[in-house]
């Protein structure tokens, strides 16, 4: 299936889900999550989940890495530029919303791409191949592109892999992994 198509189907399966049974996939993936492999590593980047996109809540995750004194970065867009600062998320990280419904650090200690470690990525949609389907604007495949490469890329989903995504840009990053509520996929 291609991009759009994809894109449109998963953000109305997205919209079938109650609050509550978000909420317990969110909770399902986050223990699945505990499963990888990746837990001897000191850098984690996560996304804050957009609500009005009804995003995985990964908060569930973010205890986790805060519970096993993980270093955790977070991402602020800018628009303009179509690129992505990161942010050390500390206690005194103070968090906005920004027009788009995205959650971003306001300011805070700026961490370089090279230093991360992993990488939890939100999604709409993927392949058994490790190929992800994001909104489309490709900030996440920029930034990719700026991680070390043995970064450990792990797409979060609430639902199982498509069988192929047919639109595949060379500039599109693959997964390592992808986490859904009853299974780990590994790329």
């Amino acid at each position: 299936m291609e991009k759009a198509a994809l894109r449109r189907k998963n953000k109305a399966l997205r919209k079938e889900f109650s609050h509550e049974e978000r909420e317990t996939l969110s909770l399902e993936i986050s223990n699945q999550v505990l499963s990888l492999d990746i837990w001897n590593l000191e850098y984690y980047h996560i996304f804050l989940p957009i609500e009005r996109q009804l995003e995985i809540n990964t908060q569930y995750i973010l205890n986790i890495l805060q519970g096993k004194d993980k270093n955790v970065v977070i991402s602020k867009s800018n628009f303009s530029t179509m690129e992505m600062k990161h942010f050390l998320l500390t206690d005194s990280t103070r968090i906005r919303v920004n027009s788009l419904g995205i959650p971003e650090p306001l300011d805070g200690v700026e961490i370089l791409p090279e230093k991360l470690d992993v990488v939890f990525l939100p999604l709409l949609a993927y392949d058994y191949k490790g190929n992800r389907v994001g909104y489309g604007k490709g900030f996440y495949d920029r930034f990719l592109a700026k991680c070390k490469p043995n970064v450990i890329k792990v797409g979060l989903s609430y639902f199982p892999p498509e069988q192929e995504i047919l639109t595949i840009k060379s500039t599109d990053i693959s997964m390592n992994y992808c986490i859904s509520p009853k299974k780990n996929y590994s790329f």
